[in-house]
C-alpha cells in the first residue's frame, strides 16, 4: 500500500548443531506464532544438525511436538547463507542445482534483526553472535562474550563468584579425569553431573552412590568432554526472568517461579521439561516478599556480572534459611509454550507478543559493534 511504513524484516533462526536442536525448533514455532505479520516481514531460517542453513517453514504448527515426536529442520529445503560481510546486506538464497558451477544466488533482501532461537553450542555460545557481529546484523540477546561465558558453566561460576554471588561447591573435570577422594568428601552425596556447555538438562544425572559416578560421567561426556560435578543444594528451585530496560535504566526482573518435580528422576530433567506433566510450576512462587525481592535482585546482579544483554533466565536455589545459591544463567532461555521465561513475564504483566516486540526493539536499538 503506497505510503505504508516498511515492515521490520526479522529472520527467526532455529535448529542448530547442538543436542538441543529440537527444543530450538519448538521455541521458534512459538515465536513465529507470536510475531505480528502486519508489523514484521518474517523469514524463517533453519540450521540442520550438520550445520547447513536452509529456508525454513514459518508455519508454527510444523515446529510443534506431536505425539512425543520432536521436530527437526528439513534438510531438503533450499540452502541459504549469511555472509560475514557487513556490505552484503543480509541473507542470500543458494541454488543447489548450480553446484559445481558456482552457486546461483538470490538476494533475499536486507535483514533488520535476527532472533537466534538457538540453544546450546554453535548457537547460544557466542559463535552465531560472532557471525552476526561480522555481518553487522542486529540480533536478539547477549553479545559474544556474555553468550560464551554463560554457556560454559565453569566460567559462568567464576564470574558470578567474583561478583559476590554464591554458586555452591563444584568440581570441573576434563576428559579422562574423575573425582579424587578429597573432592568426593568435599562435595558429599548426592551430586549432579552435567555437561559444562549444555542445556535443556540433556546429559545430566543425579548420583546417589559413588559406584554410579562413572556411568554419569559417560552420559555427560556424550554431550561435552568437559563436565561439572556439583554438590546437591538443599532448597527450593526458583527461576527468574531478566530483561534489559528500553530506557537505559537497570535491567528488570520478573516475578519468580518455582519448579517442583514429581517424577521418579527427582530433578528437572529433559523428560520433565518437555515430554511429560511430571512437574508443577508455581507462578509466582510462594515466597515471602523479602525473599522474592532478594531473588529478583540477585537475578539482576547475575545478569550484570556476565554483561548480558536483552534477556536471560537466572536459576537459583533458595535454602531453608532464605539464603540464595545461583545455579546458572541462560542467555537464550526456552520460548516453548511451557517455558518458564515467557510464563514468568506473563505473570509480571508482559504478555508473550509484547515480550517478543520488546526483545526485537532492544536488538535494533543496540545494533552491533562495541557498545
Amino acid at each position: 500500500m503506497p505510503g505504508s511504513p516498511r515492515r521490520i524484516r526479522i529472520a527467526v533462526l532455529y535448529g542448530g548443531r547442538s543436542t538441543e536442536h529440537a527444543i530450538s525448533c519448538v521455541s521458534a514455532g512459538s515465536v513465529l506464532r507470536a510475531l505480528d505479520r502486519q508489523r514484521y516481514d518474517v523469514v524463517a531460517v533453519g540450521i540442520t544438525p550438520d550445520g547447513r542453513w536452509v529456508l525454513g517453514s514459518d508455519d508454527p504448527s510444523a515446529l510443534a511436538v506431536r505425539d512425543d515426536v520432536l521436530p527437526a529442520v528439513d534438510a531438503a529445503a533450499r540452502p541459504v547463507a549469511l555472509p560475514g560481510d557487513p556490505t552484503a546486506g543480509g541473507l542470500i538464497a543458494l541454488d543447489p542445482a548450480a553446484s559445481g558451477q558456482g552457486l546461483d544466488t538470490v538476494d533475499l533482501g536486507d535483514v533488520d534483526v535476527v532472533f537466534p532461537l538457538l540453544h546450546g553450542p554453535f548457537g547460544e555460545d557466542g559463535t552465531v553472535q560472532g557471525l552476526l557481529e561480522m555481518a553487522a546484523v542486529p540480533y536478539v540477546g547477549s553479545g559474544v562474550f556474555a553468550s560464551a561465558a554463560a554457556m560454559d558453566k565453569q566460567h559462568m561460576k567464576t564470574l558470578l563468584t567474583a561478583a559476590g554471588l554464591d554458586v555452591g561447591p563444584y568440581v570441573v573435570l576434563r576428559a579422562g579425569q574423575t573425582l579424587m577422594a578429597g573432592e568426593r568428601e568435599r562435595l558429599g552425596l548426592p551430586v549432579f553431573v552435567k555437561p559444562a556447555r549444555g542445556g535443556s538438562s540433556i546429559g545430566i544425572s543425579r548420583v546417589d552412590a559413588w559406584d554410579d559416578l562413572a556411568t554419569a560421567l559417560k552420559a555427560a561426556r556424550a554431550a561435552d568432554p568437559k563436565v561439572l560435578v556439583e554438590a546437591a543444594v538443599v532448597g527450593r528451585e526458583i527461576e527468574c526472568g531478566v530483561l534489559e530496560s528500553l530506557d537505559g535504566r537497570e535491567p528488570e526482573a520478573s516475578l519468580p517461579a518455582e519448579v517442583t518435580v514429581t517424577s521418579s528422576a527427582g530433578f528437572y530433567d529433559f523428560e520433565a521439561k518437555y515430554l511429560s506433566d511430571a512437574v508443577r510450576f508455581d507462578i509466582p512462587a510462594n515466597l515471602s516478599e523479602e525473599v522474592t525481592a532478594a531473588v529478583r535482585e540477585i537475578a539482576v546482579r547475575a545478569f550484570d556480572a556476565l554483561d548480558c544483554a536483552g534477556l536471560a533466565r537466572v536459576d537459583v536455589f533458595v535454602r531453608p534459611d532464605g539464603s540464595i545459591v545461583v545455579n546458572e544463567v541462560n542467555t537464550m532461555p526456552g520460548f516453548t509454550p511451557t517455558s518458564m521465561f515467557p510464563q514468568m513475564w506473563g505473570a509480571t504483566g508482559l504478555e508473550y507478543p509484547r515480550l517478543v516486540d520488546r526483545l526485537v526493539a532492544l536488538a535494533i536499538r543496540r545494533g552491533t559493534g562495541l557498545r
